[in-house]
């Protein structure tokens, strides 16, 4: 059974919060999730962004956001992710044009290459991605972007499409790779792996380098749980609630005010979803 966690980070309750990439649907947080969104809320987590694997997930997604869920803010995105390449059905590039014309579609991903654990081949990652990119650009709207051991293709498969707005999710590459992604305009995704001393020397370094104006704070729930986190929940996943702590850290490796982050997630978070406010106002 999950537990309900309560954040104390002596954060005044003013600040509100959104978590910019949310595995909603994942089992580990469906299991409890009402729960989890009590959490959420109560550690002033009042929105949601919620990641896409596949079309089905998304279509899930897109349920969910026409919901209304307490004073919970909820969007998405629609795409394919290459783990999942291989397997998309025949009809995967209509069903994705429909879907992206959905006003609780913010952007087309989670897409991208992983040529790490290859849970589908390179060749159809690229073909299944390209695609995903002049969906994209046709109907306007930012990528979502998933990045490993594939970088300098990537890289160059975004500056080949002349890809100016999404984000680089869960970025932890080095300073030279976020300033490829800087160029391009693209938005840095920041997790709990800044909090994990064992693996984050890359991204404790290239983060003096991310302009406040294109830093995004996401969990990536339920995944990358912030090490820092005590006592560690005995679900043992990450959550949305969990999301100041990846804030806390910012503001111990930079100086800035947990205010000044707050406000600036919420300004950068609606620029990336080309919505006025990402959260519902106070």
């Amino acid at each position: 059974m999950a537990q309900t966690v309560a954040l104390r980070l002596d954060v005044s309750t003013d600040i509100r919060w959104f978590d910019a990439g949310v595995n909603w649907f994942s089992p580990a947080l469906q299991r409890c999730s009402e729960l989890f969104l009590q959490n959420a809320l109560n550690a002033q987590v009042h929105g949601m962004l919620l990641i896409s694997s596949d079309l089905e997930e998304t279509r899930h997604n897109i349920d969910y956001c026409q919901q209304a869920q307490y004073d919970m803010t909820a969007f998405t995105m629609a795409g394919v992710h290459p783990h999942q390449a291989d397997h998309v059905s025949e009809d995967w590039i209509q069903q994705l044009d429909e879907f992206a014309q959905q006003p609780q579609v913010r952007l087309i991903g989670e897409c991208g290459l992983d040529f790490h654990r290859m849970y589908s081949s390179a060749t159809q990652q690229e073909l299944v991605f390209r695609q995903q990119l002049l969906t994209a650009i046709q109907w306007q709207k930012a990528v979502y972007l998933h990045e490993r051991e594939a970088f300098a293709l990537q890289i160059a498969i975004l500056t080949e499409h002349n890809i100016q707005h999404g984000i680089a999710h869960t970025f932890t590459g080095t300073t030279a790779q976020l300033r490829a992604y800087l160029d391009l305009g693209l938005y840095i995704g920041i997790t709990g792996w800044l909090c994990d001393e064992r693996r984050n020397h890359d991204l404790v370094t290239a983060l003096s380098f991310i302009p406040a104006d294109r830093m995004i704070l996401e969990t990536d729930a339920p995944y990358l749980m912030p090490r820092t986190l005590r006592p560690r929940p005995k679900h043992g996943h990450n959550e949305p609630a969990f999301l100041p702590l990846v804030a806390h850290e910012v503001a111990r490796l930079t100086g800035r005010s947990l205010v000044d982050i707050a406000q600036q997630q919420l300004n950068n978070c609606a620029q990336l979803l080309g919505v006025e406010h990402c959260i519902k106002p106070a």
